[in-house]
């Protein structure tokens, strides 16, 4: 008998011993509930075996709508995360108004860039991943060791990933042990990689990274760097078809969270726009934007 019957779960997951982890509980469970799971069964049959490519040309994958522009930036005692809001298709736009940018729990943002879909089923299973852990070992995993276990999703999506289904989130959040942001970035394999001070990623990221290195500096206030963060999305738009600038028409403005001892603060939309707002006036009088300051 196989190890499905007559469309039952197998029960195994459930006898076994006390398992911390919520996607080894489901890859033990319903193996097919994983992110990427479907590249990793027969299109034929659904049944479990080695990576198969997808018949005929690769451009189904490239029109799924891909996430963009990321940027994240410490300051003292917390990070700021910030995302654009277009998703891509092609050549096409997507959608205007995607969220990339998602509270993973009370001190942590996990933010996505890559294929949308996948990207916001990790989101979903990493929330969940963290809270099972809590609630079966009685306390919370450090920084470090929820940025491991995130590298650990990822690196289980590699047969997908390789199809062209990847995903590359960031992750950032309040390190409770030394009251300090951090920021983790990933490869398509797991990583995990720290960054220090700022960090970017997606198509955009090239030019958000340019305008951050001009811009940040150490000792800014959490409104300095929030406000830092969505002039490097607007460099990113600037010169990035992929990324989102602030739609003024259709008040579609970044997603911005900053965390701290706090926990997980997102701007309302009324901040966002704010801010989103100055920044544009700003550009009709200087449009390369504000200068950096040189000693």
């Amino acid at each position: 008998m196989g190890s499905d019957f007559d469309g039952f779960r197998r029960p195994g997951a459930f006898m076994a011993p006390r398992i911390s982890s919520f996607a080894d509980f489901l890859a033990g469970y319903a193996p097919d509930l994983l992110p990427g799971s479907m590249a990793r069964r027969s299109p034929a049959t659904g049944a479990e075996g080695a990576p198969w490519a997808p018949a005929g040309p690769s451009s189904v994958l490239a029109d799924l709508p891909h996430a963009t522009t990321i940027v994240a930036a410490t300051f003292d005692g917390g990070v700021v995360m910030a995302g654009d809001r277009r998703s891509t298709a092609g050549n096409m736009i997507a959608k205007k108004d995607v969220e990339k940018v998602f509270r993973s729990d009370e001190f942590s943002a996990i933010a996505i860039a890559g294929t949308a879909s996948v990207g916001l089923e990790f989101v979903r299973l990493f929330a969940v991943e963290l809270e099972h852990y809590e609630k079966m070992e009685g306390r919370s995993l450090s920084l470090e060791g929820k940025a491991n276990r995130l590298a650990t999703m990822i690196r289980g999506n590699i047969a997908a990933a390789m199809q062209g289904l990847a995903v590359v989130p960031l992750f950032a959040g309040y390190d409770e042990d030394t009251g300090a942001g951090r920021i983790f970035s990933y490869d398509v394999a797991g990583g995990p990689y720290e960054e220090f001070r700022f960090h970017s990623i997606g198509s955009g990221s090239v030019f958000a990274r340019g305008s951050l290195k001009k811009l940040y500096q150490d000792g800014m206030t959490a409104q300095q760097v929030t406000r830092v963060c969505v002039q490097a999305l607007y460099d990113a738009a600037d010169d990035d078809s992929a990324t989102g600038g602030p739609d003024l028409t259709r008040q579609i403005f970044p997603i911005v969270a900053v965390l701290n001892g706090d926990g997980f603060n997102r701007l309302s939309d009324a901040d966002a726009a704010d801010v989103a707002r100055s920044v544009v006036n700003e550009r009709l009088q200087s449009p390369d934007g504000p200068k950096a300051p040189i000693e």
